[in-house]
């Protein structure tokens, strides 16, 4: 028997050479990476579809208190950042006064940020105000897990202030994701950069595994269970970890991340 390997080379009696094993595992990877892919579009269509008929009373619900409690319409449309930098439109339950950055301009929110109504409090408590995000799942703008997507204003200060920042536009965002269910929302660039690590943990790594546990820890989070016990009980990767990928990728060329 004859192989021929990936230089020319061949190998007598099946002995595969160095190159041609190289060739056959990037080639496996490469499909399991493609099927893992289609497994995860495929989800996400069902997932959303049978997540959005249980949460729309819920949804109707909210939006006839928004309307009674406060002036303005009752969904939010803001822009965001997908896959590839590509701009869409998110939608999302208003949780803030109406027109709330038409003097401040855009701004991150803070904790007890006073824009806040108090039923928007509920909703963001709860993460009601995300469910229509499933919307953007079905149209393929979003994935059930991923980073959370960006605002396109906020991008050009964060990608010059940390490095590798642009990485996070390589997948589709996510409605959750293994930075949402391990840390608390962004506030300033110091918990950005934080952020940033267990994002890019989770586009390296990602996998049904990883997948299944974060959705686990959603539905964990909203019962009130803290991060290090949803990180403890459900087997998820140590901070430890996600810094020593994170430097890993920062050794890495700068054309990388394109």
């Amino acid at each position: 028997m004859s192989i021929v390997a990936a230089n020319g080379s061949r190998s007598q009696n099946g002995q595969v050479t160095h190159d041609v094993a190289v060739v056959i595992a990037g080639d496996a990877t490469a499909q399991s990476s493609s099927l893992y892919a289609t497994g995860k579009a495929l989800m996400d269509l069902v997932l959303a579809l049978c997540l959005s008929v249980v949460a729309a009373p819920l949804v109707l619900l909210a939006v006839i208190a928004i309307k009674l409690t406060s002036r303005g319409p009752a969904f939010y449309l803001q822009t965001r950042l997908g896959k590839g930098g590509k701009p869409f439109i998110i939608l999302k339950l208003r949780t803030m006064q109406h027109k709330c950055e038409s003097l401040t301009g855009a701004c991150w929110s803070t904790p007890n940020d006073p824009r806040v109504t108090w039923l928007g409090r509920i909703l963001r408590k709860t993460h009601i105000d995300e469910l229509p995000q499933l919307w953007n799942v079905l149209r393929g703008e979003m994935s059930l897990i991923g980073p959370r997507p960006e605002r396109p204003e906020f991008v050009p200060q964060l990608e010059q202030a940390i490095p590798h920042y642009r990485r996070r536009l390589t997948t589709k965002p996510g409605v959750t994701g293994f930075a949402q269910v391990q840390l608390p929302p962004d506030t300033n660039l110091a918990s950005v950069r934080v952020k940033l690590a267990y994002d890019l943990y989770y586009i390296r790594h990602a996998n049904v595994w990883l997948d299944f546990r974060i959705l686990l820890c959603t539905a964990s989070k909203l019962l009130g269970m803290s991060f290090g016990t949803m990180r403890i009980a459900y087997g998820l990767p140590t901070q430890q970890m996600v810094e020593q990928n994170y430097q890993a990728i920062r050794l890495e060329p700068a054309t990388a991340a394109r």
